[in-house]
């Protein structure tokens, strides 16, 4: 077996404990895996320094972008306990599997239930931001699945650092010959997995029969590469084009705050307003050049279309000639990541709507309005993930959201939408319950029994095991 298959292989194996292990054994590993990251900190930042390092030296080289060498920073002020922190969030966190979503008895006795259960082997391919290391193990062991993962060579040494130390808790932990059955955990080393080169990634694509989920984290061209390169369901999104609508009745210091917020509080993010829609109504009453003013002293630069353009001449771009510039056609169709926001002008909601569908990346898109009926018809006409009334489309965030965090953020319409926790990592099997049950005893002919088709009420979150002591108090 050659070395990536059988990485592939180790993956599933693991996968498979995985699946049989309780949420009280994956607390124990998560809370290890804590303590360990927590011990190896110095090492890590040490790694982290050598990444950023050079990093920088391809920065000045005009070989990366500042965007990209932004995320490689885990010296920051407390982003390092923030990413442990993240851990002990998921470990508090419901456990997703296990879960029954539906149930009905077929017949007495015989009853199916729909029981959530882990994907099985996640691949997650990123680029730099290597937190993400942590946040995809914690939630994937969360979740019952095994993960491999390959990050950007921008993060190599930092990735490689964090590896070892998750390793190695999982290692120790099934090493321990502890009496006390609390302080134990099954969970094999090979649950999270790193590989280094491109080429491990193009040969991991080809493992559909062990790798169950392809999740890329990254720029539109990586994850188009993956895309076309594998047969394994993929759940991602390929850009981050995301639009705001101020509407005709908004309000302007509400959309100064908003915009702001939306373009200038992290840039390089795919949640990060790329499209300013302007209700034309703006435009003569001072409402635009006021909210154009603010954007460009937050350091923003506007690429115009015509009327929004002509508004500003005489006012805002008399002094920020730099800053207020004509757009083309193709800015509406681009994800900037930097302190750059295309502006277009629109007379009604329609057109919004329109253009987001026509332009947008079916990531997430905003109306502010202080019309009930107008933010409705927006956020159920736009096809998009996440559709926001008077907020930031930076609220897009599995740690805003409450997962704790995300694996990433998928545009697709599968079983998972918008920032992905925990759920998006399980799926579900059918179970059956009978007792010498036989198909060929049911049918409309004489002598053979009627299934019932009975709905058994689930209450949320209710396991199978559940279900079962509530039967035997009623007993």
């Amino acid at each position: 077996m050659d070395t990536i298959t059988q990485i592939a292989f180790n993956a599933r194996q693991a996968a498979n404990v995985l699946q049989t292990v309780d949420t009280a054994q994956k607390s124990v590993a998560l809370k290890l895996i804590k303590q360990k990251l927590a011990s190896a900190k110095d090492d890590i930042l040490k790694a982290n320094k050598i990444d950023k390092d050079l990093a920088l030296q391809q920065v000045e080289a005009g070989k990366l972008s500042s965007s990209l060498y932004k995320r490689l920073d885990l010296e920051g002020p407390g982003k390092f306990d923030i990413m442990l922190e993240g851990i002990s969030d998921i470990d508090k966190l419901e456990d997703p599997a296990g879960k029954v979503q539906a149930a009905t008895r077929l017949d007495n006795g015989l009853e199916l239930y729909r029981v959530s259960c882990p994907v099985g082997v996640l691949l997650v391919i990123f680029e730099a931001r290597p937190e993400v290391v942590v946040n995809i193990a914690a939630l994937a062991i969360k979740s019952g699945n095994a993960a491999i993962l390959k990050g950007g060579k921008e993060s190599f040494h930092t990735c490689s650092a964090i590896s070892t130390a998750i390793r190695q808790a999982l290692d120790d932990a099934a090493k321990s010959s502890s009496e006390n059955e609390d302080e134990k955990t099954i969970i094999p080393a090979d649950a999270v997995q790193i590989v280094e080169s491109r080429q491990d990634i193009d040969g991991l694509l080809k493992q559909d029969k062990y790798i169950d989920l392809v999740i890329p984290r990254g720029s539109n061209s990586l994850v188009k590469y993956i895309q076309w390169n594998t047969r394994i369901p993929v759940l991602g999104h390929a850009d981050g084009l995301c639009s705001t609508y101020v509407a005709a009745s908004a309000k302007l210091a509400l959309a100064q705050k908003v915009v702001v917020d939306a373009k200038t509080t992290y840039p390089a993010a795919c949640n990060s307003t790329e499209t300013l829609l302007v209700h034309d109504s703006h435009l003569a009453s001072g409402f635009f050049a006021a909210l154009a003013k603010t954007l460009i002293d937050h350091g923003v630069t506007l690429k115009c279309d015509p009327p929004s353009l002509a508004s500003l001449q005489d006012t805002v771009a008399k002094d920020h000639a730099d800053k207020v510039l004509a757009s083309t056609e193709e800015d509406y169709d681009t994800e900037f990541l930097e302190l750059t926001l295309a502006v277009k002008t629109v007379s009604s909601v329609e057109q919004a709507m329109e253009h987001i569908n026509e332009h947008g990346s079916k990531h997430t898109d905003a109306i502010l309005t202080e019309s009930e009926r107008e933010a409705k018809q927006f956020m159920a006409g736009v096809d998009a993930a996440g559709v926001y009334w008077n907020a930031s489309t930076r609220f897009a965030d599995g740690f805003r959201y409450g997962f704790g965090a995300e694996v990433g953020v998928s545009t697709n319409k599968t079983h998972a939408r918008g920032p992905v926790g925990l759920e998006g990592l399980v799926i579900y099997k059918y179970q059956l319950h009978g007792n010498g049950h036989a198909s060929g005893d049911y049918g409309a002919e004489e002598g053979k029994r009627a299934y019932l088709h009975e709905r058994i009420h689930v209450q949320e979150e209710e396991t199978l095991s559940d279900i079962s002591h509530k039967r035997q108090r009623i007993d």
